[in-house]
């Protein structure tokens, strides 16, 4: 019974895919829905070890390519991304697993994920080539992004530990 009334106080309409909703058929699409969340996890395995070969491939590439066994800044900065892109298929597959086994969507792991993302695109930009706009853009987002994670890991972080403390002193009872 305990676990009954924990898994109703972490449910949250809109954040998940509730196995016990009343409703038979809301139950049986979002079976079918988990369903397809573990195949985008298989298929994400497959991404990860294929970036990896073009990690590989990339770095193949840049080494034997005149001057030999040389690397410039340009093929520092594609290794970096191709690097980085496998990091960002490794987060996302971490999104899914989360999402797999706490049957909520990990909102601030997602929006990590997002910035780990756009900071590959920063790391790689050639700067020669971008225009002002797209650069301020690119800002825009970073510092949306960096707002929306500070104000989610300091609303939820506090919430947690009185939770947790409440839980505790329900559990000692009265008599404490």
């Amino acid at each position: 019974m305990k676990t009954n009334t924990m898994e109703k106080e972490i449910h949250e309409p809109g954040h998940d895919l509730y196995l016990g909703h009343e409703d038979p058929t809301i139950r049986l699409l979002h079976k079918i829905i988990r369903l397809a969340v573990k195949m985008l996890a298989v298929l994400m395995v497959f991404v990860i070890v294929w970036g990896i070969g073009d990690v590989i491939y990339v770095l193949y590439q840049r080494l034997t390519s005149p001057p030999f066994l040389l690397l410039q800044i340009n093929d520092i900065l594609a290794t970096f991304g191709a690097f980085l892109a496998v990091l960002i298929a490794i987060e996302i597959f971490i999104n899914i697993s989360m999402y797999l086994s706490a049957h909520v969507i990990p909102v601030r792991l997602v929006i990590a994920t997002a910035l780990m993302a756009i900071a590959r695109k920063v790391i790689i930009f050639d700067f020669e080539s971008i225009s002002p706009p797209y650069l301020y853009g690119t800002a825009g987002v970073i510092l949306a992004l960096g707002i929306t994670y500070w104000l989610i890991t300091r609303k939820t972080t506090p919430e947690l530990c009185v939770r947790t403390d409440q839980r505790s002193s329900q559990e000692k009872g009265p008599a404490g």
